[in-house]
């Protein structure tokens, strides 16, 4: 797939089953946790998307031996030789996080411990993302870090120190790479590291860590985003097999998928359950969204299970507060089901959405307003009105993948045929989006 633009066709039916990619937050987290732990790890099912490569470069310039072989789904299986808490080393060039937001805040972390000097990079979009929230705490942990705007934006420059200053730390807003950034900062303290404020979001970061043998404690709930994260520091990590489950977010455009379109039956084999994750989910079935969960176990310390949805009549909901850091980068998709729905649907809260890889905010009220939705742009989200009949339009991704997903499922819905000017993007985070969707539609 290039980045020259391509006509989507209606899909008169989405039928079949799939495995989704592996997750793509617990890929980042599988590799950098074991690189930095005692003993060998198998990372099966890795993320072979743009971001998790780009991770996996990355460890590798710091020194640490990884093996990797190809599987049939297109995943990876990693053999990840770990250098322990002090044996990474400074890298002889730039470390390229390409467009991964995981990939640059997590290592801000990891690299504010190293007794050693190194420069993050990235590519335009990323450079444009704010680095501020990781970078402030990271400096009052003792980590020196400098960049464009004061250290606001990349690229950076990290000048580590051992041992840091446990945290101390409230986070301001629910973040699960800037609460893991200071995990990783915190391996490489003295004492207690003290997370207290919004804290409730995805916590594969803190499962992991407790699985490698650190001692970690949470008040985090479903119910608020505050809570406390206790963790002491300075403790080595034990090298953990990771079989990674498939990924929510992306599980999430074939669930909407199947809910709106009126000949669909799709059924998702082995998907991350994680209730941090699965706002989406509890949304879609409050809207009327016939979804079945089954054959639930538990994989890698994440709940996993099977999904299967089935063409449903939906209706208008008000999303917000608590539940929006767990469907955050599920809005783009949920703001198609909501224009499917009967009934408006107000979404609040979400303001995160302007700073990700696009304007989420802006970019999907122009798409959807195209395809024929009215939408109401807020400052922190937007209000859909429902029951539209989508039409073809010439659609623009803004190199986000999400959004790209997102229209390609709309067009398939549309009246007429639509353009997407960038549908490699999704390669970012699913490679295989266009096969599997072409299986689904018959093509």
């Amino acid at each position: 797939m290039t980045n020259q633009p391509q006509t989507i066709h209606p899909s008169p039916r989405l039928q079949g089953s799939l495995t989704v990619p592996g997750d793509k937050s617990l890929s980042h987290r599988a590799v950098i946790f074991n690189s930095v732990a005692e003993g060998t790890a198998v990372v099966s099912h890795f993320l072979a998307g743009a971001d998790c490569l780009a991770t996996l470069a990355i460890m590798r310039q710091l020194g640490v031996q990884i093996e990797q072989q190809e599987a049939a789904d297109g995943s990876l299986t990693l053999t990840v030789h770990g250098v322990g808490r002090a044996g990474l080393r400074e890298a002889e060039g730039v470390l390229d996080a390409q467009n991964s937001g995981t990939t640059t805040r997590l290592l801000c972390g990891l690299l504010a411990g190293q007794p050693f000097y190194s420069v993050l990079i990235g590519d335009p979009s990323l450079s444009r993302r704010p680095m501020a929230r990781v970078v402030e705490p990271l400096r009052v942990m003792g980590a020196q870090i400098s960049g464009r705007q004061s250290g606001r934006l990349l690229p950076l420059s990290i000048v580590g120190h051992r041992p840091l200053q446990a945290a101390s730390y409230r986070l301001p807003v629910a973040s699960a790479q800037v609460k893991s950034a200071i995990l990783l900062a915190g391996l490489y303290a003295e004492g207690e590291n003290v997370l207290s404020g919004k804290v409730g979001s995805r916590d594969h970061s803190e499962r992991l860590l407790r699985a490698m043998g650190v001692s970690l404690t949470s008040t985090a709930s479903l119910a608020s985003e505050d809570g406390e994260i206790r963790m002491v520091g300075g403790a080595s990590l034990r090298a953990i097999d990771v079989a990674v489950p498939g990924d929510f977010s992306t599980a999430a455009f074939w669930l909407v998928a199947g809910a709106i379109h009126p000949n669909a039956e799709i059924s998702l084999r082995g998907v991350n359950l994680n209730p941090t994750r699965t706002g989406l989910l509890d949304v879609l079935r409050e809207m009327g969204a016939e979804i079945v969960v089954g054959n639930e176990q538990e994989q890698a310390g994440e709940p996993v299970g099977d999904l299967l949805v089935r063409s449903s009549r939906l209706h208008g909901v008000t999303v917000e507060g608590a539940i929006i850091p767990r469907l955050i980068d599920e809005v783009p998709i949920l703001a198609l089901a909501a224009a499917c729905a009967e009934g408006p649907t107000t979404i609040r809260d979400a303001g995160e959405m302007r700073v990700k890889e696009s304007d989420r905010i802006a970019a999907v009220s122009r798409g959807l307003g195209k395809l024929g939705v009215q939408v109401s742009e807020l400052p922190d989200g937007m209000i859909i009105s429902g029951g539209a009949k989508l039409r073809g339009a010439d659609l623009q991704t803004y190199g986000d993948h999400r959004l790209a997903m997102t229209f390609a499922i709309a067009a398939g819905l549309a009246v007429g045929d639509s353009t997407l000017d960038d549908p490699a993007c999704v390669a970012v985070s699913y490679p295989s989006f266009w096969q599997d969707y072409a299986a689904l539609a018959g093509r």
